[in-house]
């Protein structure tokens, strides 16, 4: 396989220097992306980067995973309106246990394949190494003049941040043209890749190598995704989509992927899944037949999903959306852990009733009318039960003088009350 012609056409291929591709054609090449450990879980914002090293890997080639320990201490300018937070050693040191984790449903660590991924973190070399000895090593190489002249810079200094730049965050691009020459050094690194926004700082590492030790080194880029609408990727209402179940569950995770647009799933089934071009030209044709069925919508959320959580995962997640969205039983309905049921139902009322109440055993019709105002009155609930409209854990429910009691909810807490076809209610037993 062709690392470039992949990346060409999924459309992850933004900015590259000549004569990479040649490289890429004549040899092992050990490339690198930097990773900026900020939260000890990745983000979806994340994955066109890490799946840059993924096909790299499946292209014979070896990746490297640069955890950026030291650099995250800093913050870098690049398409950033403000300066980060500083992290402690601890804080960072957990987050980088984690993203490793994350990191190997991608990538390849443990066989014995010459190409077998690596995580280096960039605060292993840094940590010894003194402000002196690192401008004086470093620092007479890059000029001023040169720094100033990148555009993340740039944009800093003409008023689109309120602060300006600060001495630590203007240093950034130093550090990380320092990593570059040092796994250039210590592991023959030739190639640096990441996000376009990145371009300044990948082409300052190259640019300290060559004024260093005079070795060719090399510099591609993916363009940053966005949504066919110009948003940001993403992003939803709640704030990023974390690779990390806790922060993301997966149904959402999977729901995220489900509900992008047409035009979005056409490019985002390329850049984040492994599926080969045949099969993609084959799903794109199917899906414009008749793109009501979402044919590819559901087959990007079932790769990236699988990818990132699990087979099970996914199954649960499929079976989730059908409560909400299609046929289930209270068996299905049974088997959704907490969070995924918590997932689902985000937004639905929700009522607290005392778990007492129910184990004591309490009739339906007063549960769903005093207890918990999802009928107005006794009379209108009676009337839409003997119409068959009312369902109790996706069981329509007989008789509303039917007793609810404990064995009733689901996880020992929750009941789901649905009335009509669409409008759901969860009681939750304290």
């Amino acid at each position: 396989m062709n690392f470039v012609e992949e990346l060409k056409w999924r459309g992850m291929l933004q900015d590259m220097m000549p004569g990479t591709e040649e490289l890429l054609q004549k040899e092992t090449v050990t490339a690198y992306v930097g990773i900026d450990p900020t939260a000890d879980s990745l983000h979806i914002g994340h994955l066109c980067g890490i799946m840059m090293l993924r096909h790299l890997q499946r292209c014979g080639h070896k990746p490297l995973a640069l955890i950026g320990g030291a650099t995250g201490m800093i913050g870098d300018p690049s398409g950033k309106s403000a300066e980060r937070n500083l992290l402690d050693e601890a804080t960072l040191n957990h987050n980088i246990e984690c993203i490793k984790k994350q990191l190997s449903k991608f990538l390849d660590f443990e066989s014995d394949a010459p190409n077998k991924a690596e995580l280096v973190n960039n605060y292993d070399w840094m940590k010894g190494y003194s402000f002196l000895e690192f401008v004086r090593d470093i620092g007479k190489h890059i000029t001023v003049n040169y720094m100033m002249a990148k555009d993340s810079v740039q944009k800093r200094l003409n008023g689109e941040a309120r602060d300006g730049l600060s001495f630590t965050e203007f240093s950034y691009q130093l550090l990380q043209g320092y990593d570059f020459l040092y796994l250039n050094k210590t592991k023959n690194c030739k190639l640096q890749m990441g996000g376009s926004d990145q371009w300044g700082n990948i082409t300052t590492g190259a640019e300290l190598i060559r004024r260093t030790n005079g070795n060719e080194v090399y510099a591609l880029t993916c363009p940053l995704i966005t949504k066919a609408d110009g948003g940001k990727f993403g992003k939803t209402e709640s704030g990023n989509v974390w690779l990390d179940r806790n922060y993301t569950t997966p149904y959402k995770f999977y729901q995220f992927w489900l509900n992008v647009s047409d035009a979005d799933a056409e490019r985002y089934i390329k850049i984040f899944t492994s599926i080969d071009k045949p099969t993609i030209d084959e799903l794109i044709a199917e899906h414009q037949k008749d793109p009501g069925l979402r044919l590819l919508q559901k087959r990007l959320a079932e790769e990236v999903t699988v990818m990132v959580h699990s087979r099970e995962d996914y199954e649960t997640a499929v079976e989730a959306s059908n409560i909400l969205f299609g046929k289930a039983t209270k068996e299905s309905l049974q088997k959704l852990d907490e969070a995924t049921l918590l997932s689902v139902f985000e937004g639905v009322p929700q009522f607290e009733v005392s778990k007492a109440d129910l184990e004591a055993g309490i009739e339906f019709i007063n549960l769903c009318t005093e207890k918990a105002a999802i009928f107005p009155s006794k009379g209108e609930m009676r009337k839409l039960v003997q119409g068959g409209g009312v369902s109790v854990n996706k069981e329509k429910l007989a008789d509303a003088m039917i007793k609810a009691d404990a064995s009733s909810l689901i996880n020992g807490k929750y009941l789901l009350v649905q009335k009509g076809k669409k409008n759901y209610f969860l009681i939750i037993a304290k």
